[in-house]
């Protein structure tokens, strides 16, 4: 089997084959540590005489904003995560140095689950900031601002986007964004959106693992149902649990306000079909939610509880015995396994309680970083620009975020995965080693002439 080990001291990425395996080892200086590009833009704030050069770019900071879903109803605190992980950040950057010869100040925004405020927060980091950084707005149609910005010289530049995750794919596909999560669209190069029946990338990695832990699979799919872009991102996560041999028999959309009582039709269903799978696209309430309505049913044929990272959270861990055995994934490394990685400690460290969304921002923070230290190792910090941002993100490939991550570029898909359970109020490894990933190719298909938007035309 193929991994990528995640090792201390590495000096770069080094891929050898032995035996038939392939293993990779990452560093802390591979993106966001003392890289030749770091230490060449330490050189050069030397005796630099700063400049503003750019909005959100003074001659003693600069500005970014993370936009993030915080203040809805529909679920309160979200995404308070990404916001916690920026400013720890910028804590932890400018008491290390600072960025670009500066120190880093973070604005936020609420993007509140609203078109309408996911688009007026890009306006906002238009006019007050260098770029956007670590957000996770999950309703963002409308991201025209991103490739029209006027920059401090009044030309529409555009509006360099760091996001941690990107679930429009309005966002995932625009020229400007350099997307953390995985990308599943093949975007096209004008950065339109592509529409109807289309080839979309899905991850079968853990859902392989789960088969080899029971091998007849049937059961239903929990459809984060709040927002049309939520639907539409499960409609080929579903497909692609079919497409492997996983039986699931029917799929039900979810709301962050649902109560515990709304969940007894999904039991009736695995009931109605003697299931043995539940597979939660939602959040960790509603997997809560769902196995307490099971157990309250009185149904135990369920082997397989499993959840994406949205469950690898304390307040999920914090339910013990309910949620024991649960199955989660992660494409980044475990919080427990911190004494494996300088980057993943000094995340926790800084923000006290991790959490899985926030992880990705700070990951995007280390990835505008590497940009600026890159802009002025070469142009000097008085080069850091909206061009020079929008041009340097676009040659940054195989990022690793100081190891923290298995390798990605802006529009890729990492094959690499950790899976844990719970086991006693705790996340244990199921898959390979502290610091190590599970990276195949096959981890990652391709579903082909699908539609996701029609597909959700269907999810009751």
């Amino acid at each position: 089997m193929k991994r990528y080990q995640v090792a201390l001291l590495a000096a770069a990425l080094s891929v050898s084959l032995v035996a038939g395996a392939c293993g990779r080892s990452g560093s802390e200086g591979a993106n966001g540590g003392n890289t030749p590009s770091t230490n060449a833009a330490d050189a050069k704030c030397k005796g630099a005489t700063l400049e503003s050069t750019e909005i959100g770019v003074s001659a003693t900071e600069i500005t970014v904003e993370v936009s993030a879903d915080t203040g809805s109803s529909l679920a309160p605190g979200l995404f308070q995560g990404n916001v916690d992980a920026m400013n720890g950040y910028a804590k932890y950057v400018n008491a290390n140095g600072g960025i670009g010869c500066r120190q880093l100040k973070v604005i936020a925004w609420d993007s509140k689950l609203s078109p309408e405020e996911s688009k007026n927060g890009i306006i906002n980091a238009c006019q007050n900031a260098l770029a956007m950084v670590g957000g996770n707005a999950l309703f963002n149609p409308d991201v025209t601002v991103l490739g029209n910005c006027v920059d401090k010289a009044g030309q529409a530049t555009g509006l360099p986007d760091f996001v941690a995750l990107a679930n429009d794919i309005n966002e995932q596909c625009a020229p400007n964004s350099w997307v953390i999560q995985a990308v599943a669209e093949t975007c096209p190069s004008d950065g339109k959106p592509p529409t109807g029946p289309r080839d979309l990338k899905a991850f079968v990695g853990f859902l392989k693992y789960l088969q080899s832990q029971q091998s007849d699979l049937k059961g239903i799919f929990l459809v984060p149902g709040d927002l049309p872009t939520t639907v539409q991102s499960a409609t080929y996560q579903i497909e692609a649990n079919k497409k492997i041999g996983i039986n699931i028999v029917d799929s039900f959309k979810t709301s962050g306000s649902l109560q515990q009582a709304g969940f007894t039709p999904f039991v009736q269903a695995l009931k109605d079909n003697s299931g043995n799978y539940v597979y939660n696209g939602s959040n960790d309430a509603n997997m809560i939610k769902m196995r307490k309505e099971s157990a309250a049913q009185g149904y135990s044929g369920v082997k397989v509880w499993a959840c994406s990272l949205a469950c690898y959270t304390e307040k999920f861990k914090a339910e013990g015995a309910t949620v024991d055995n649960t199955y989660v994934w992660t494409q980044f490394l475990p919080f427990e396994e911190a004494s494996e990685n300088t980057s993943l400690k000094a995340y926790i460290d800084s923000v006290g309680k991790p959490d899985s969304f926030g992880m990705q921002a700070w990951q995007a923070g280390m990835l505008f970083k590497e940009t600026i230290d890159n802009i002025v190792a070469a142009d000097g910090p008085n080069g850091i620009t909206r061009a020079s941002v929008i041009k340097t993100m676009k040659t940054i490939t195989d990022f690793t975020a100081g190891g923290t991550m298995g390798p990605k570029s802006a529009k890729g898909f990492s094959d690499c995965m950790v899976v844990l359970q719970i086991k006693g109020g705790q996340f244990t490894r199921a898959t390979g080693k502290a610091g190590e990933f599970t990276c195949e190719p096959q981890n990652v298909i391709t579903i082909s002439n699908f539609d996701p938007a029609a597909e959700a035309a269907k999810v009751r």
